[in-house]
């Protein structure tokens, strides 16, 4: 299956943010890029395991352990 590249817009649509953090990921090598020309794609790929890493699951309940005040 090929990689899709997609323009910087199209990762913050997807990510949900303005266009201003993807290109700081790129400008920071946070994330993988191709330069074609001029124009930065970044493979989806590179976004799902930037979205994979970046991921915190959820801790477990605990029990509390605070005794309760009479």
């Amino acid at each position: 299956m090929k990689d899709r590249y997609l323009s910087v817009d199209q990762v913050a649509e997807l990510l949900g943010t303005s266009a201003r953090f993807p290109r700081r990921l790129v400008a920071e090598r946070r994330i993988t890029f191709v330069k074609v020309g001029r124009h930065v794609r970044i493979p989806e790929s590179a976004v799902d395991a930037y979205i994979t890493e970046h991921t915190v699951e959820p801790i477990s309940c605990r029990t509390s352990r605070l005794k309760a005040v009479a």
